[in-house]
């Protein structure tokens, strides 16, 4: 990749910061549940306890969930296991970043081209579940977001020339990104002057599952500081 670079990794704005979409059920939705259904069983076994007299004897106060001191044991462990389970995710949550600049062309011509790779600068690996693409032309005309096959046809329609006037690599559903430096990048998109001239912006969102199993999401302007 080229060297200058204009934007890193991790640099959220308002527009382009990495986002939380939403956590794992198995692994975030059920420890949270059964904490709560355990603390509620705590709840009405204490009160249950200090119910006396004829009261006790009677309906719904007779009904004993569990013994306290099981139920208190139980209850650490779910704690401690929601609480593990928030220091596994920050610990593996993906930083997702690109880098670009001009450079060297590699489209068909001497020319320098705007050359863009994303980069995980997280610890841990984090592997694609989707990524889509939205299109503004330097008129203002805006295409909402699109599969790579969609961007592709669309870019087709509007006159430039696949691996002429821009490459657009593709990226599927289960794509590794492994942890990298910030100048260790996976080549996204090449772009010619002609195409930057024409295309305001062309943003890339990209998703994502970590370790934990939740999924983050960034978008990412691919010709953002090229002109």
């Amino acid at each position: 990749m080229p060297n200058d670079s204009a934007r890193g990794p991790g640099t959220p704005d308002e527009r382009d910061g990495q986002r939380l979409v939403r956590r794992s059920p198995a692994l975030f939705t059920a420890p949270i549940v059964l904490l709560v259904v355990l603390a509620l069983v705590l709840v009405w076994e204490v009160v249950r306890s200090n119910v006396t007299g004829e009261l006790a004897t009677q309906w719904p106060w007779r009904l004993r969930l569990m013994d306290m001191n099981p139920l208190g044991s139980l209850l650490a462990v779910a704690v401690a296991a929601v609480l593990a389970r928030t220091q596994y995710a920050l610990a593996v949550r993906p930083a997702l970043g690109w880098r670009s600049g001009w450079g060297p062309g590699t489209l068909g011509s001497e020319e320098r081209t705007w050359r863009v790779g994303i980069l995980n600068g997280g610890r841990q690996q984090a592997v694609v579940e989707a990524v889509d693409y939205r299109i503004v032309l330097a008129d203002g005309t805006v295409f909402g977001w699109s599969t790579h096959a969609g961007a592709l046809e669309l870019l087709t329609r509007l006159g430039f020339v696949q691996d002429a006037d821009f490459s657009l690599h593709r990226y599927g559903a289960g794509f590794p990104l492994i942890p990298s430096g910030a100048y260790d990048t996976v080549e996204a998109g090449e772009f010619t002057d002609l195409f930057v001239h024409e295309v305001e912006e062309l943003a890339m969102r990209v998703r994502v599952l970590d370790g934990a199993g939740d999924c983050h999401e960034r978008v990412m302007n691919l010709l953002k500081g090229a002109r």
